[in-house]
């Protein structure tokens, strides 16, 4: 019984051995993020209007308004977001947008923060 264990263990590492890898060669190749993907937030200020709408529809209370130059502004909490993006289909103006940029692991919470002053760089994406 053993032998026939071992007899197929071998045929399935040969059978195994020569196939392409399921799994990607990340991180030194970029996934293909699908159209869609909900990562982290971008939020265009110039739009925004302080209507509070995407704060009193979130369901984690993961957006907090902030004074912003005498106008109130949400800042993002990603520590708190599940990611439902009930704030941007909410959004009147749509001042939140959604990035592929979906790399958020972080050791210090403070990175983990939107804030609405704050300028989207093309290199996060």
């Amino acid at each position: 019984m053993r032998k026939s264990r071992l007899s197929s263990l071998w045929k399935d590492v040969l059978l195994h051995l020569f196939r392409i890898p399921a799994t990607q060669k990340y991180p030194y190749v970029p996934p293909d993020v699908p159209d869609g993907f909900r990562g982290r937030h971008l939020f265009y200020i110039d739009r925004c209007i302080s209507c509070k709408l995407c704060e009193r529809v979130c369901p984690a209370k993961a957006i907090e308004m902030i004074d912003i130059e005498g106008e109130l502004r949400p800042l993002f909490m990603l520590d708190r977001c599940v990611f439902c993006y009930q704030c941007a289909e909410s959004c009147p103006k749509d001042a939140i947008d959604f990035s592929k940029n979906f790399e958020l692991a972080s050791g210090n919470k403070s990175q983990l923060v939107v804030r609405p002053d704050e300028e989207f760089k093309e290199s996060e994406e």
